[in-house]
């Protein structure tokens, strides 16, 4: 099965990722893993004073703190993962890769706070489900 990530390296990372440890059994080393990251822009005019180099370089060491300790947890569990960052908006950038990557299946925590709409789920997991087909395992 191929298995879509997404984290943000918040608290609700950490938890989906001690679920996915504690699961280990229809969720271990026998399935294909891919980590996503939304790395959020630059703002326009910022990125607009800055070279290309210095903005990827920028977008890269962003989410390299975000995968360091990803990169820890997937080889504690023994567990083969590819680490991929796109930048934009979260739930887009994890819509667009639930669907451009014919998952099987995304998992991602959910802050499960915000307006009414989006009381039992945060407002990203509400985005990212709206628009996209791929069966989704939330954690909050």
């Amino acid at each position: 099965m191929k298995i879509l990530t997404a984290v943000d390296g918040s608290p609700y990372t950490k938890r989906m990722l001690a679920y996915l440890a504690a699961h280990d059994e229809w969720l271990g080393a026998h399935h294909e893993y891919t980590v996503i990251h939304a790395v959020a822009p630059l703002p326009a005019r910022a990125a607009a004073a800055l070279d290309k180099a210095t903005v990827k370089a920028y977008h890269d060491e962003s989410a390299e703190k975000v995968f360091k300790p990803l990169r820890a947890f997937f080889a504690r569990q023994g567990l083969k993962a590819s680490f991929v960052y796109k930048t934009g908006q979260p739930a887009e950038v994890i819509a667009e890769a639930a669907k451009k990557g014919d998952y099987d299946l995304l998992m991602l925590g959910s802050h499960g706070h915000g307006t009414l709409a989006n009381l039992v789920m945060g407002s990203v997991a509400t985005k990212v489900l709206a628009n996209c087909g791929t069966p989704a395992l939330l954690i909050r």
